[in-house]
């Protein structure tokens, strides 16, 4: 399966806080469910200034802590149903926005990241024949 890495708190918002869209500088073509991966790296700095953004978007408060929030391992899976270079969503900034969907969080799975998109073998997430979510 394909994964994405996202910083956090971003990849917490898209699984618990209906963010729609993952800005990159890049497009793609890649569509379907793909693995959310939490990177590993995250400052205070920028955790409270996502968290600043996500309130302005959303209008709600969310609390993360910087200790504690999954980082290093994957957090869930999402699709991407689009790429966009505008959108009406709160969410976008640009210049390319991956317009995602239907997120269902998975419990935490340690696992190197990487750049851009990367394959993960099945075997890597679920030790049984469990289809992923």
């Amino acid at each position: 399966m394909m994964a994405l890495s996202i910083r956090q708190p971003w990849a917490a918002l898209i699984m618990n806080a209906g963010k729609d869209i993952e800005n990159r500088v890049w497009s793609t073509r890649v569509r379907g469910r793909i693995l959310v991966h939490a990177a590993k790296g995250c400052t205070r700095d920028e955790m409270e200034d996502a968290l600043d953004f996500a309130h302005a978007a959303t209008g709600d408060r969310y609390h993360a802590d910087l200790k504690t929030i999954a980082r290093g391992g994957f957090v869930g899976t999402v699709e991407i149903v689009d790429c966009v270079n505008a959108s009406a969503s709160p969410w976008f900034v640009g210049p390319w926005g991956f317009v995602l969907r239907d997120p269902k969080p998975i419990p935490f799975v340690p696992y190197k990241g990487q750049l851009g998109f990367f394959n993960v073998p099945d075997s890597a997430i679920f030790s049984t024949k469990e289809p992923l979510p």
